[in-house]
Formats: C-alpha cells, structure tokens, sequence
C-alpha cells in the first residue's frame, strides 16, 4: 500500500482539501487605507501647516493690492512704504521677543512695559544723573534683561503660568517705571544736547525716494539675526522643541528651565533695544509711551502665523505680520477709513489668524 493510499496520507489530503476550500471563501482584497490625506484640503492643509509663513504672505500681498487699487498712487509711492517700515519698527522689534515666548508656549504681557523702563532708565542716567551715555546706555539694556530673567525665574522656579506672571509684572514694571520718570518726560532737545547717541536710531537716509531710519534697519538685522538662530542652531531647535512638547524634549537631554530662563532673559535684551528704538522714533523720553506695545505684538505674532500653543512659527512671519497690520492701517487711512474701523479690520484678522491655526493644528492631532 502506497503512503498516499494509507490511513494517514487519507487524512492528509482530505485536510489539504478542506483547507483549499476555506481559503477560497476568504476575503482576497487588499487592505484599503483612508484615503482623505491625498484630498486637495488636506494636501493644502499639511502644506500651509509646514509653511506657516505662506499664508501671512499671501495676505500682505493681496492687502498691497486692495489698497493700491483703492488708495491709488499715494499708497504706491515709495515714501508712503517707508512710512509703513517706520511705523511697525517698534512693533517688529518687540514682536521678535514675543516670538521667542510664544513659540515655548508662553507668553508676556509685560514687553512693553519692559521697554518703556529700559528707555526712562536711559534717558534718566544720561541727562538727569549725568552719567557717561554709554554706561546709560548699558545700563537700560542690563534693566530690560533683569526683567526678562525676573519673568523667567518665576515661571521656572514657580512654576506659575506665563500668563499670570507677565501680567502681574506688567503692573509691577509700569508702576516702577512712573516712580522712577516722575510721569515726566525727557525733552527732545535736552537728549539732542546732551546725549545725541540715545536718538541715533531715528536718524533717516534716503533711498531714492524713500526715507528709511536706521531703527528700521535694527529690526530687520534683529529679524535676519534671529532667522538663523532659530533655523541654524541646535539653541532654535530646543526652543521648538521646547514649546512642541516639554515633556518629549526633557527626556531628550534638553535643560528646559535653564532654556526657558535664558528665553525670557533674551527677551528682555530685545525689549530694551526697542526702548532705545523707541527714544529714535519719537525724539524723546516717555513713560507714557509705547503702553499698547505688549498687545500689538501679539497681534504681529498671531497673524504672522506662529502658534499661540508653541512649537510651530517663525521671526519671518512675525515681521509679515507687523507689516499687514501696518500696511491696512496704513491703507485704510488712505482711503478715508475711520480710526474706529481700522481697529476693527485688524481685531478681525486676529480671529481669522487664531480660527485658522485651529484648523492647522488637527494635521497634527
């Protein structure tokens, strides 16, 4: 008797069969995947989620556009573009150090309190006191970074929440700013004479015919400088990290509280060259001034397209961001628009700016 007719080699074959017979019932299709990834949406979503700066773009662009056809010639002409560039030069710089804040998922209320004081600490030590300009000078820029270091000490060492802390600060360096001003400001003329350095940055040259301060030429070598920190230095890359996932980037080695407190302390640095910006732009000494520039950058932040939930954002798109809300301030009146109604188009694109980082934001969730 063969194997194939024995007992076994029976069973063997009847269980070959019965096998052949089950797989044939089996479902053969391949494994089908959701497909919604490769839908236009989606593909534009994670692409404008990448690129975070192309949609702010796209909106200065188009404002250019609107309000040249609207305004005509008068906003098209180089001059009036300057003009722009020198109106959003305080805001620009102040906005380079809320970006790095934001980006860590904080944020600080008290910029531009800060800056305030380093331009009273300088103005009163160069004219007042008497001392040398360049030992002011230091002196308002090591004020501002004190400030920073305060904020980022209480948010490490507390751990109390960015909001909070930059909100009591906020009163707390305004408060100190008046006491120490008196609520008196420093004359143009009494800085002219005694410490010309203090407005070197609101000093002009002409471009054609355009009228370009050397204020503006600090922001955007502040702008350029913070660029390649943050895209070319393993120092930009925790920061991302950082304010991407805090959790994530402590168990990869990066030292989040020493990160954090050298954020803000930088911050502080920027705040206090625009206060020095500051003096440039208005000629003198105010501690009145400059009291809204906490909310403005913010708003150049968020329009700029940076995420106010951190990790994602750039320098660049912050600087697109000041120069839409310059260029439909600008446009806006131009065209006859009420100061009231200026304000509301630029609440407005807030909310769309927010509306869409949500929407951004689920290409990740």
């Amino acid at each position: 008797m063969s194997p194939a007719e024995s007992p076994s080699g029976r069973g063997a074959a009847s269980a070959a069969a019965d096998f052949e017979q089950v797989t044939k019932k089996v479902d053969q299709s391949v494994a089908q995947f959701d497909e919604d990834e490769h839908t236009p949406i989606r593909r534009l979503q994670h692409f404008l989620h990448g690129n975070p700066t192309a949609i702010p773009a796209i909106v200065l662009v188009l404002a250019i556009i609107l309000f040249s056809g609207i305004a005509g010639q008068k906003f098209l002409h180089p001059f009036n573009f300057s003009l722009v560039l020198q109106q959003v030069t305080i805001i620009g710089i102040v906005g380079v150090a809320q970006t790095l804040i934001v980006l860590t998922a904080g944020i600080d209320l008290s910029v531009g309190a800060i800056m305030v004081l380093s331009s009273v600490v300088m103005g009163k030590f160069a004219i007042v006191v008497g001392l040398p300009v360049p030992i002011a000078f230091l002196s308002g820029l090591v004020v501002g970074t004190l400030c920073g270091v305060i904020n980022g000490l209480l948010v490490t060492k507390l751990r109390l929440p960015p909001f909070i802390v930059t909100l009591g600060t906020w009163s707390i360096f305004f408060a100190l700013n008046l006491w120490y001003s008196g609520s008196e400001s420093i004359r143009s003329q009494d800085i002219q004479a005694g410490a010309p350095f203090l407005q070197f940055t609101g000093i002009p040259f002409v471009l054609g015919q355009a009228r370009i301060t050397v204020g503006s030429i600090l922001m955007l070598g502040l702008v350029a400088l913070f660029w390649y920190i943050l895209n070319w230095t393993s120092f930009g890359r925790h920061i991302y990290a950082l304010g991407d996932d805090p959790e994530a980037a402590q168990l990869a080695g990066i030292r989040t509280n020493q990160l954090l407190l050298a954020v803000y302390g930088i911050a502080g640095f920027i705040c206090a060259v625009a206060g020095w910006a500051l003096i440039g732009r208005i000629g003198s000494v105010s501690p009145q001034s400059g009291y809204t520039a906490n909310l403005d950058s913010i708003t150049a932040v968020v329009i700029g397209g940076t995420s106010l939930f951190g990790g994602r954002g750039s320098i660049i798109g912050t600087l697109i961001g000041a120069l839409i809300v310059g260029v439909f301030r600008n446009g806006l009146a131009l065209s006859g628009v009420d100061v009231l109604w200026q304000e509301f188009a630029v609440g407005l694109l807030i909310i769309v700016a927010v509306a869409i980082d949500q929407w951004l934001r689920r290409v990740s969730a």
